[in-house]
This record gives C-alpha cells, structure tokens and sequence, in this order.
C-alpha cells in the first residue's frame, strides 16, 4: 500500500537505493521516504549495514607436500558511504571474497612447513585481511576480522602425528620410570650395605665378649681350682659348648638330622681337633 502511495519504510542498519527512470539518484537512509513512482523513481533495492560472516574452507598443500584444509572466517560488511558501488558493482559478494582467499592462502601456505602452518596462522589470517582489504574497498565493503578457526590434515597425516607425539611422551614416561627404578635400586643397596656394616660390628661385638667370657672363665677357674691348668679349663669349656650345641639341635623342630661319633672317646677326639684348630689359627695369624 505504501509502495502504490509512493512511500516506502527503510528499517535501521541498512539502506535504500532509488533510481529514476532506471538510473541511480540516491541511497535512502533509515527512516520513511517519499518514492513517487508516476514520476520515474522507484526502488531498486535495500542493502544491509550489518557484519555479515563468511566461512571459506580452503584445501592446500604445505612445502613438506601434506594436503590441509584451512578454514577462514571472514566478517565484512557494507560501508553507507559507499552503498551505491557495494549494490552495484558486485554481483556475488560471498565469491569474490572467497576467491581472493584462495588466492592467498594457496600463495602463503605452500611456503610453509606443516608445523609452521600452525604455528604462523595468525600472520596467514593478516595476509588475507590485508589483500581483502584492498580489494574489497573498492567495492564498497569494509572487512571487519580475518581469522583462521581450523587447520585439519589429511586423516592419514593426522594419525601420524598423534603416533608420534604419543611414542614421544611413552619414551619421557620409559625415562622416568626407569629413572625411579634405578632410585630405588641405589637405595637399597645403601640398605644392605649399611645393614651388613652393621651387622659386621655386631658379630665383631660379640665374639670379643666371647673371648673375654671365656678369659674371665678360665682365669677365676684357675685361681678357685689349685692345680688346673688353661688347657684343662679350655677342654673344660669346649665340652660344655658342645653339649650346649647338641642340646639346641635336639630341642630344635625345624633343625635338620646331624650324625656326630658320640662317646667318651668321641668327645676327647672332638676336643683335640677344636683345640688344634685353634692353635692352627694362631700360628697362621703370627
């Protein structure tokens, strides 16, 4: 109704091209217009004033010859001042755009390594903002952001590289495991070295009382008993250690059968043989 009037509405954020007779005259801000059609001016259309966003996904080969798939997200938007030329000169916004990002992006990326892909998208998105720029100004679009959201490898490639970061941090896992092995293994052989210097002084400890038992023995023994001599107090001792002995093993359930000679004659046989070791052992020593 308001068309067949001649006025006609222009909603906020977006413009209104008017032609007369066919020829652009002028773009209509937000707000109602007078349009008189018996006169020759008409609509030719609106033109939006927001930023819009395009996804462009782009498939590339990288200097070490492995295909990726970039995806660059590209927001622009209609300048007013140049409503006329972004509503006239461009017939497909979205491709032209688009073009211009396959044109940089196969230009920059096959320079690059694939981890230097990843590591200078940045510098790639700014090389597309800046050709977008001057490109699309032109046509009376501004480009707001420039970004690389994605960076996908052929499956193949991808799988790779997750078999190797995944083989690396197995070996750091190896490393340290290993590490606390060895750890271990150094304290506890300062365990055991410690425990046998300990137990090294604790046999040490007790055969010196050993000997001074049987000195003190053999010396009270002598001057109670007139008439003995250390050899007899000696014999004396060694029987009663063995008896002693063969007592443990007899009441022992756990101990093992032992056959000894046994008898009087067995017995002064096995004292000759402690005593001559004994004196065997001191001759050595001196």
């Amino acid at each position: 109704m308001g068309q067949s009037l001649g006025c006609i509405q222009v909603q906020q954020s977006s413009v209104a091209v008017k032609e007369h007779f066919g020829k652009f005259d002028d773009v209509l801000q937000p707000g109602c217009h007078c349009l008189p059609w018996c006169l020759g001016y008409r609509l030719a259309g609106k033109l939006s004033l927001r930023v819009n966003q395009l996804d462009v996904h782009c498939e590339t080969k990288t200097k070490d010859n492995v295909f990726v798939t970039m995806v660059a997200s590209i927001q622009y938007r209609a300048l007013s001042d140049k409503a006329a030329d972004a509503f006239y000169k461009l017939s497909n916004t979205k491709q032209q755009i688009q073009a211009y990002v396959f044109d940089v992006i196969r230009a920059s990326v096959p320079k690059l390594q694939l981890d230097d892909v990843f590591l200078q998208k940045d510098d790639i998105a700014r090389g597309v903002e800046e050709e977008l720029e001057k490109a699309m100004s032109g046509y009376g679009f501004e480009i707001v952001q420039t970004l690389i959201v994605d960076i996908e490898p052929d499956p193949h490639v991808k799988r790779s590289m997750n078999e190797i970061n995944a083989a690396a941090r197995m070996r750091v896992a190896a490393n340290e495991k290993a590490e606390a092995e060895k750890i271990l293994q150094i304290k506890r052989a300062e365990g055991e070295a410690e425990s046998k210097y300990l137990s090294g002084l604790g046999i040490a400890r007790q055969r010196q009382a050993i000997v001074d038992g049987l000195r003190d023995s053999v010396l009270a023994f002598s001057n109670n008993v007139p008439g003995t001599s250390a050899k007899d107090v000696m014999d004396m001792v060694l029987l009663t250690q063995y008896f002693d002995t063969m007592k443990e093993i007899g009441a022992s359930s756990k101990s093992s059968a032992v056959f000894l000679p046994h008898g009087p004659g067995a017995v002064k046989d096995i004292a000759s043989q402690i005593r001559e070791g004994l004196l065997q052992a001191e001759s050595v020593h001196e």
